[in-house]
């Protein structure tokens, strides 16, 4: 923690930055959602990293902080692969999980007709870049600071991912109740064990690679 604070603003600036950026994201990101869908490879390359990752940064460079204030680092640079691996099989099981909420069932044949292989991967990496950089590096990171309580900053920050991906859920992918609590419930989870990885490195590295693996089996088994 000592690390991050070294490199922070003043928390008065930081709970006005965290604030807009977490309703810009809830309201903005949920009408997109609600109103557009276009390709899968334009949404996450293109769509996402303009909604999400330019107005992060505009607010970083508004504070002066430093890229490490978001964990853009080589510091523990092993360490966070060493963790990423090592928790990555453990949610890419309950990436298979949330892959039966989705789809009511199991379905072996890879959605890779119109994406290749290298394709996906891709478009699975730039999503947990935008999606890690904007979360754990910059609103965990930030809450954690302000209430110098790494639990509580990570069930706040889980909380709120959560909150911004229920209109999938809803719009997209049109679950049940059961279906989005389900959704909810286990995307909470992960987002738990992708900061408590993540405080523990200071390296987003940690986080974006264990969002990958989390990820890849939605990809394969669709």
């Amino acid at each position: 923690m000592l690390l991050l604070a070294l490199f922070m603003p003043k928390k008065e600036i930081i709970v006005k930055h965290v604030t807009i950026l977490v309703v810009y994201l809830v309201i903005f990101w949920g009408f997109y959602r609600l109103l557009f869908k276009l390709p899968e490879e334009v949404e996450e390359v293109v769509i996402k990293p303009i909604m999400w990752l330019l107005p992060m940064f505009y607010l970083l460079r508004k504070e002066k902080a430093d890229l490490s204030s978001i964990g853009l680092t080589t510091k523990n640079f092993f360490p966070s692969i060493y963790f990423s691996v090592t928790l990555g099989f453990v949610f890419a099981v309950e990436g298979f999980l949330i892959n039966i909420v989705k789809y009511k069932g199991i379905n072996f044949s890879a959605n890779l007709a119109s994406n290749s292989l290298t394709s996906a991967l891709l478009i699975s990496f730039i999503t947990a870049l935008s999606e890690e950089l904007t979360f754990r590096g910059y609103i965990f990171g930030r809450i954690w600071h302000i209430l110098k309580n790494e639990l509580w900053a990570n069930i706040i920050t889980s909380f709120l991912w959560a909150l911004v991906h229920i209109p999938i859920a809803l719009f997209w992918w049109q679950l049940s109740l059961a279906g989005v609590l389900s959704f909810i419930f286990l995307t909470t989870i992960f987002g738990m064990a992708s900061a408590l990885i993540y405080a523990r490195t200071k390296n987003i590295v940690s986080s974006i690679l264990l969002h990958v693996f989390w990820e890849w089996p939605i990809v394969f088994f669709r």
